[in-house]
């Protein structure tokens, strides 16, 4: 699969002025909640209205959806209020239903994305359709099997494709539900500029009080649209209830939200400006990340020192470590000078904490 100009023909037909929006609740719980959502996005800057009919739940005796009976209410979505819907599908059947009831638009789940042998069931299914299919991140980080699994739909004859970055899972406790890996995202943009790339703060954070903040980072990022969960009654919802945000409350995200466009050579200047200081501003919080995990390495080395009464300086060691990352940094174009004073930081700095352990 090359970068073609074609692949973003779906979006730049709506004409759009802003970026594109997919809201709607997580999942279709009733007829009433689903048209009810509806009315109160409608005249908005909502372009496809969303909502989950089958639910793919970690451990079972979860909410899982209510099924096809959800795509009759989707068209009664598109009857009253002239939206587009589009709702997930996870296996073959799922599309022909939703193919059948000519939902506008289809999204594959970051479980389905991470197995080949779904992915290849789906684009299958999906052969030929005109219908966008947008294709969510694998559960983990790995930029190969989420093309993969774009390829393979490509392959099937589905030209109008796009992409959902709603972040990865890890075993780590962090701020966000799933972290988001911004700099994944911003290879995925690099190797393909021109296939959609949606963003799900939703999911992202997992808090509704964080889903502007990433929503920002994204349209900083050039990123084409957000897809954000939406529910009248949000903390009684079925499923995801702290993620999902009011209608009223997604139509001031979309106020507040700065929009960087380019009509000359300035505001061309600017925003590429702003592309890369936000690229800096991601990597920046990932080395703190990682500074802090180090950290709590070296607290647990001052532990094993301690109870061992081992000396916190080694030597040795540190002039194997220091020769090392001089090396590796020059491959990376960063001169000697400035490993040498960034690691003799990180060292006293570790040096500090396994002293603290230590000496408490």
């Amino acid at each position: 699969m090359e970068n073609n100009k074609e692949m973003r023909t779906w979006l730049d037909d709506l004409g759009l002025d802003h970026p594109l929006v997919i809201a709607g609740p997580c999942s279709a719980e009733t007829e009433e909640q689903v048209l009810k959502i509806a009315h109160e996005l409608k005249d908005t800057d909502v372009s496809y209205f969303r909502a989950g009919i089958w639910k793919p739940r970690t451990r079972p005796g979860n909410f899982e959806g209510v099924g096809a009976l959800g795509l009759k209410w989707l068209q009664k979505v598109k009857a009253e209020t002239g939206m587009k819907v589009c709702t997930e599908v996870a296996n073959a059947a799922h599309v022909k239903l939703a193919l059948e009831h000519d939902i506008d638009m289809l999204w594959i789940g970051a479980r389905s994305t991470v197995s080949p042998f779904i992915m290849q069931e789906i684009a299958d299914a999906l052969q030929g359709t005109d219908k966008p299919v947008l294709i969510k991140n694998p559960v983990n980080p790995d930029l190969s099997l989420w093309l993969g699994g774009i390829e393979r739909i490509y392959s099937s004859g589905v030209k109008n494709i796009g992409a959902i970055h709603r972040g990865f899972s890890t075993y780590q406790k962090t701020n966000y539900r799933n972290i988001p890996e911004w700099q994944l995202a911003i290879e995925f943009q690099n190797r393909f500029p021109d296939i959609p790339l949606i963003n799900d703060p939703s999911h992202i954070t997992g808090k509704r009080d964080m889903v502007f903040d990433v929503s920002q980072t994204a349209l900083d990022l050039n990123f084409d649209g957000l897809m954000i969960e939406t529910h009248y009654d949000p903390d009684n919802a079925w499923s995801d209830a702290a993620q999902q945000v009011t209608p009223a409350t997604l139509v001031q995200i979309m106020k507040d939200l700065k929009i960087r466009k380019e009509s000359n050579q300035e505001e061309e200047y600017n925003s590429a400006l702003n592309n890369l200081r936000a690229q800096i501003d991601v990597v920046d919080n990932q080395i703190l990340g990682l500074l802090g995990q180090r950290m709590k390495a070296s607290d647990g080395i001052g532990e094993l020192k301690k109870n061992k009464n081992v000396a916190v300086l080694q030597s040795k060691r540190w002039n194997e470590i220091l020769g090392k990352m001089v090396l590796e940094g020059e491959q990376h174009g960063l001169s000697e000078e400035f490993i040498l004073r960034m690691f003799k930081a990180v060292h006293q700095e570790s040096i500090n904490h396994q002293e603290k352990v230590i000496n408490g």
